[in-house]
């Protein structure tokens, strides 16, 4: 079911939503060659507690997940695409890590994810991170009163096509608001003019993620971390964001 938010609701969002972004921030400046992705997920862990805030992670299972998640971070690591669940490994110089982390506060959600490069980065995998970004601004910007939600979806998808990339539209944005994921989707790829109107209140996440020789991933024997099928590297980006008869608002917006 759709929901629409009231201005009240959505000053309500404003605390999760700077949350998310700060330990973002936190962990983009944690993650660097020989940190393991642990570390990385005890950190977070103690950011959530520290707030008062709750994990949408460690207990989430839905039915492409072998098992509830356990942790409270996606840490996705070269060909890992999305879902990377945090294991004993530690970043190597070059490393191209994707973040991605949701959490509750005050009962409200937002969801963010962020790519980078740890170390030295080669210029193949800051492109695609660049890519990825601007796919993520393409669709925000679509994300309008009067616009519908195959305008983001095309937005994000002429970015990724200008740039010679293929698209998976399995996994893709979502609604966000009481719980993680909601209605409606939101692919990464569309037709402009199509889908459902948007209106002030609606609230969803954007979430462009990319691969750099494939569309097609497979399942880790984790049983949740989503991989290239090729090997080739992964980027994504997220930003959860209201449509405001001021134009988006995005909740996650960090500095």
């Amino acid at each position: 079911m759709i929901e629409l938010r009231t201005a009240a609701e959505l000053e309500q969002m404003r605390p999760a939503g700077a949350f998310v972004a700060e330990v973002l921030g936190e962990l983009q400046k944690a993650a660097d060659v020989g940190v393991n992705l642990l570390e990385l997920d005890a950190l977070a862990h103690d950011l959530i507690r520290k707030r008062g805030a709750v994990s949408t992670y460690i207990d989430y299972h839905p039915s492409f997940g072998a098992m509830p998640f356990g942790k409270v971070l996606c840490t996705s690591v070269n060909d890992a695409a999305l879902h990377g669940l945090p294991h004993n490994y530690r970043l190597q110089d070059g490393d191209l890590l994707s973040i991605d982390f949701a959490a509750s506060v005050d009962g409200w959600v937002a969801d963010s994810a962020v790519s980078l490069v740890v170390g030295t980065p080669r210029a193949e995998d800051l492109a695609l991170i660049e890519t990825t970004e601007q796919a993520l601004a393409a669709g925000i910007k679509a994300a309008r009163v009067g616009n519908r939600m195959g305008d983001v979806s095309s937005a994000i998808g002429e970015v990724a096509r200008a740039a010679g990339l293929s698209i998976n539209t399995d996994f893709g944005g979502h609604g966000v608001g009481r719980t993680m994921h909601g209605d409606p989707h939101v692919p990464n790829d569309g037709r402009p003019g199509r889908g459902f109107p948007l209106k002030p209140g609606l609230v969803f996440a954007i979430e462009p993620w990319f691969m750099l020789g494939t569309d097609r991933l497979y399942t880790d024997a984790d049983g949740w971390t989503l991989r290239s099928v090729d090997g080739s590297r992964a980027a994504h980006a997220e930003h959860t964001i209201a449509i405001t008869d001021d134009g988006p608002l995005v909740l996650t917006a960090r500095d």
